[in-house]
């Protein structure tokens, strides 16, 4: 039995660190944030649609952007995050922008034991399965967590993207996409800030999309579609060019970069 404990320790004081960075960082653009501009991407907005009025868990929230952009469009949020730095940050943005979100500080297969209200949509975006060792109690937490014909959603990187190590400053297949040993990267900055001087020591896992799929519909969950996409809104890996729609893709599309999943608990 692999020491979990140790993992998601780590992986908590990297994300603590991190989150003192990324508050000060162009790619998170607090300002902008703070006078009204939404960090909500196509992706999610399209699929969601109008929020106002229901209620909405937001799994590993990181400082509460998305969060309060769904609160902000009218949605009774909630946020959790293993990061305490994080959900610190969001809770004292959430007072100045005078918005009305709650922020719990769990790791997210643990969320069941800190929220115990049910929800309209969860809600998860974008590298957050990777920190997870296992999604079956990922998935059965989401569909405890979702009221009777509510909506699961998440748009996240494509599994091929984590079959690659971007160490080097280009792309080089390293790892399996349905590789169960965990994976452990140490590095100097973030994806946020790569000029930044923290070390950041990871510990993650891939999974493929039948891991992904499955999980849900184990737990219960009607998956409504499966999209995938060779678009990402974040210029966040090497030499990814910029496209017409404002999004980033590789130069020659071989393989998708996002995927998006929308399920109902029937």
């Amino acid at each position: 039995m692999e020491n979990l404990t140790k993992y998601f320790e780590t992986n908590k004081a990297t994300w603590n660190e991190k989150t003192k960075i990324h508050v000060e960082s162009g790619m998170y653009d607090l300002e902008a944030f703070k006078n009204g501009a939404s960090s909500l991407m196509p992706y999610e907005l399209k699929a969601l649609g109008d929020v106002n009025g229901k209620s909405l868990l937001h799994l590993q929230c990181h400082f509460g952007q998305d969060t309060l952009s769904w609160s902000r469009l009218g949605a009774n949020c909630v946020g959790v995050d293993i990061s305490d730095e994080g959900i610190g940050f969001a809770q004292k943005l959430n007072e100045e922008l005078e918005l009305d979100a709650d922020f719990v500080c769990c790791n997210v297969l643990e969320t069941s034991k800190y929220v115990t209200d049910t929800f309209d949509i969860v809600f998860t975006s974008y590298g957050v399965i990777g920190w997870l060792p296992n999604l079956e109690p990922w998935g059965q937490m989401i569909a405890d967590r979702l009221n009777k014909g509510g909506v699961f959603y998440m748009a996240e990187f494509h599994p091929i993207v984590w079959m690659f190590d971007y160490l080097e400053g280009k792309p080089i297949m390293k790892y399996g996409y349905m590789q169960d040993e965990v994976i452990y990267e140490e590095y100097e900055g973030t994806y946020a800030n790569t000029d930044s001087k923290m070390i950041s020591k990871e510990y993650g896992w891939n999974h493929g999309l039948s891991e992904v799929i499955n999980a849900l519909t184990k737990a219960g969950l009607r998956i409504d579609y499966l999209n995938e996409y060779d678009e990402s809104p974040y210029n966040v890996l090497p030499d990814l060019e910029q496209t017409k729609s404002g999004m980033y893709a590789t130069k020659d599309k071989l393989y998708p970069l996002i995927f998006e999943i929308k399920a109902t608990k029937v």
